[in-house]
């Protein structure tokens, strides 16, 4: 009896942190039994929604004017995101310690480097379905990884990943493709 009544407590406490969250940052959406063990920090305006029994553990932090939708049955810890357009999160992903940016946030020719960042210097970033994104891996803008795939640790992402793939380094390289 009295592992379900510590179970009911767990459950309790998750419900109260989802409730202080949504009313903390009105850019927030829980979905069902979301589970937070850490902590969670919204900036700049971004809005963001986290699907169904997604666990966020250690600090998860969202940072600019743009929209993050992060699917069910994820996992995010100590992950960073920027986000100046959008960052789409499929179900059941991985995300561990790392970081990801749809914005290089600054021009690159040395004439227009100190202007305000245009258009060109931000792109969406789409994970697809059951994907594990390594500790301090860096996914830039742009990118699309495919679904199945898993992205190694310290792993600099700026290209599109195919689907079941492992991909390492940077620059990123394939070294293993599931078959099917």
């Amino acid at each position: 009896m009295s592992g379900i009544r510590r179970g009911l407590g767990v459950r309790a406490l998750f419900a109260l942190k989802r409730g202080w969250y949504r009313l903390r940052y009105p850019g927030l959406s829980l979905g069902r039994d979301v589970e937070i063990r850490g902590r969670v920090r919204l900036r700049r305006g971004v809005r963001v929604h986290i699907g169904d029994r997604t666990r966020i553990n250690k600090l998860v932090r969202f940072a600019g004017p743009g929209e993050v939708r992060v699917g069910a049955d994820c996992l995010l810890s100590a992950t960073w995101v920027g986000v100046w357009t959008s960052v789409r999160v499929g179900d059941r992903c991985l995300l561990s310690n790392c970081e990801l940016r749809d914005s290089d946030f600054h021009n690159l020719r040395p004439e227009v480097r100190h202007d305000p960042p245009t258009p060109r210097t931000r792109a969406p970033i789409v994970i697809e379905d059951n994907v594990w994104i390594g500790a301090h891996a860096l996914v830039m803008k742009g990118v699309r990884i495919g679904r199945d795939s898993v992205v190694g640790a310290a792993t600099v992402v700026r290209a599109d990943v195919p689907p079941r793939v492992v991909v390492i380094g940077n620059p990123q390289q394939t070294v293993k493709k599931f078959n099917e």
